[in-house]
Formats: C-alpha cells, sequence, structure tokens
C-alpha cells in the first residue's frame, strides 16, 4: 500500500544526524483475506501522519492471480507492500494486527507472523519499547491463541460473546481502548480512530497523539 511519505524517506536520509538521534519509527500492519478495511486504514493512515513508517503486509498464500491485492472483509482490495515472510527478521517498533473475519483467522494461521508477534511480545521487546496491538476479533483470534495474553491483566475486543468468552476476565467492556503494558487492544471498525491515536501516543508521546488528534478531528 505504500503508505510512507516519500518526503519523510528523503528527508530522514539527508539528515543523518537527526536519523540518528531520532529513528524512523517502522510499524507492521498484516492483513489477510477478510480483514477489516476500515480498521486497517485507519491505522496505517494515522500513524503515518504522526511520521510512522507504515508496512502493509499480506499473510496470504500468492500466486501469479492475487500477487499483492487482498480482497477485505466487505470486498474492498487493498495491494500490500511484501509478503509477512519478509517482515520476519526486520525489527518493528509496533505490529498492529486489524480484525475481522476471517482476515484474523488468517493472521492467527501465519507461522511468520506469530513468530514476529512472538517476539513483539518478549520482555526484552517491552524493554526496548515495543509495541503490539490488535482490535475487533483479532484479541481474541490472533493474541490469545498464541498465549499472548496470558501476562496481561486486561484487554478488550468485538463485544461478541465468541470473543470475549476467549478472554474471559480480562475481558473489559467499558473502554474503547485498553492499554495493558506494551499492549494495545480495541474493540471494532467504530473504534478504529481512537485505537490508532493511541499507537500514536505509545510511540510518540501525548503531545504528538494530541497534534494527530486534533488534526483529524478525533475527540479522545
Amino acid at each position: 500500500m505504500a503508505l510512507a511519505s516519500s518526503s519523510s524517506a528523503s528527508s530522514a536520509a539527508t539528515q543523518g544526524t537527526w536519523v540518528q538521534k531520532n529513528p524512523v519509527k517502522t510499524v507492521l500492519v498484516p492483513i489477510g483475506t477478510g480483514s477489516e478495511e476500515i480498521e486497517t486504514c485507519c491505522i496505517a493512515d494515522t500513524l503515518v501522519r504522526a511520521g510512522a513508517s507504515v508496512t502493509i503486509a499480506s499473510v496470504d498464500h500468492l500466486t501469479s492471480d492475487t500477487n499483492l491485492v487482498v480482497t477485505m472483509s466487505r470486498g474492498v482490495k487493498l495491494v500490500a507492500d511484501c509478503s509477512i515472510e519478509d517482515c520476519v527478521d526486520q525489527n518493528w517498533d509496533l505490529v498492529a494486527c486489524p480484525g475481522g473475519v476471517p482476515g484474523s483467522e488468517r493472521l492467527r494461521d501465519s507461522a511468520a507472523l506469530e513468530t514476529i508477534l512472538r517476539k513483539q511480545a518478549s520482555p526484552a521487546a517491552a524493554a526496548e519499547g515495543k509495541w503490539f496491538g490488535a482490535m475487533c476479533a483479532a484479541p481474541a483470534l490472533v493474541l490469545a491463541p498464541h498465549g499472548l495474553l496470558e501476562n496481561r491483566a486486561k484487554a478488550t475486543c468485538f463485544p461478541a460473546e465468541r470473543f470475549t468468552s476467549t478472554l474471559g476476565d480480562k475481558y473489559v467492556g467499558s473502554q474503547a481502548v485498553v492499554v495493558d503494558g506494551n499492549c494495545v487492544t480495541s474493540k471494532g471498525p467504530g473504534t478504529s480512530l481512537l485505537f490508532a491515536i493511541r499507537l500514536v501516543e505509545a510511540l510518540f508521546g501525548e503531545e504528538k497523539a494530541d497534534e494527530i488528534a486534533s488534526q483529524m478531528l478525533v475527540e479522545w
């Protein structure tokens, strides 16, 4: 989807001292057939506005027919930047999983994404200021099955019994976005912008989050 702005990349390339002190934040947004398009685009767009370099990676099995085109949950077609397998050996400041079904199930079944998420959720990554998150169906269908919520006291997801029962006592229904350690979760399409602004806050701080929220007319 190539959402990282070329002007930001050019600036980073020509200001070596600045890059060393303030490296560009890297964000991975994995998607698969049936991922939720509102959530995907809100996450990617908002983080690019904040200055992050966002990579959208497909977990789908690529063929000559599909290439990197992913059909989302309501039929919108997005073009991913690369395959998820290309992302395993890279370092990410944030990995954020949109929801949607069967998209979340496809994310869950990706061995490459599981490897990335386990690394991102590790104590070592948390100590380095790395983050991971998921929203809608993904907390229940992606994070929980891999045990990535076991050390978390709270999380949220789409408020359907199928998903909330998976989170059990960790489920928080009263908040649109829940932060626990370096894990951020949210409810669904209507909370996408709030989720994205919280991710901006996690990576760039409250002042930048307020700035982007104000520009986008988001009350948070």
